[in-house]
């Protein structure tokens, strides 16, 4: 039975990872029992930029806030700009809530024309949450769908006085029914 059992896996588990050539698991027999392990890689993304982690490979990104405050972070080519805030922690009130889904506006940013027509183009998806935005501008972007390449280095960007949360908005519902 446990020979069977073993040519099975052996057949079946390179199928399910979708290769045929090279096996996905390792099957084993350890203690009559068998386990598979997992030894399966993922392709590298092909139009991915390559980075090479040094000094010269980061890009810098000022932020207006809502306050007038400057805030400056580094960015790796590549990174969205709700990438550069999460990982720097930026301080910027309720930015990011759908964490890059495309499923809100709350990542809205306003760029200089100049900056503006060095972007890729907008897609449709992201005028429909555009539509949603706040003081919304001729010049806006969703951060999330802005990345960084070396062209943009030095890039100042604004955020909008105020954005469109639902989540502010129910917690605002919730308070005035206590």
């Amino acid at each position: 039975m446990a020979h069977r059992t073993l040519g099975f896996l052996q057949r079946l588990l390179p199928v399910l990872c979708g290769s045929k050539s090279l096996p996905c698991r390792a099957v084993t027999r350890t203690s009559s029992l068998l386990t598979a392990r997992g030894i399966c890689t993922t392709p590298p993304l092909q139009d991915a930029p390559f980075s090479s982690g040094e000094s010269d490979d980061k890009l810098t990104v000022n932020f207006i806030n809502r306050n007038g405050e400057t805030l400056t972070a580094t960015a790796k080519e590549g990174e969205s700009l709700l990438e550069v805030v999460i990982r720097h922690h930026l301080n910027i009130d309720g930015f990011g809530a759908c964490e890059g889904t495309l499923a809100c506006s709350t990542c809205h940013l306003i760029f200089d024309q100049k900056v503006f027509e060095k972007l890729s183009e907008v897609s449709d998806e992201e005028m429909d949450m555009l539509d949603l935005a706040f003081a919304l501008t001729e010049t806006s972007r969703l951060g999330c769908q802005v990345c960084m390449k070396k062209a943009l280095d030095g890039l100042t960007v604004r955020v909008p006085v105020d954005v469109s949360d639902v989540r502010r908005e129910t917690e605002v519902g919730k308070q005035s029914k206590q």
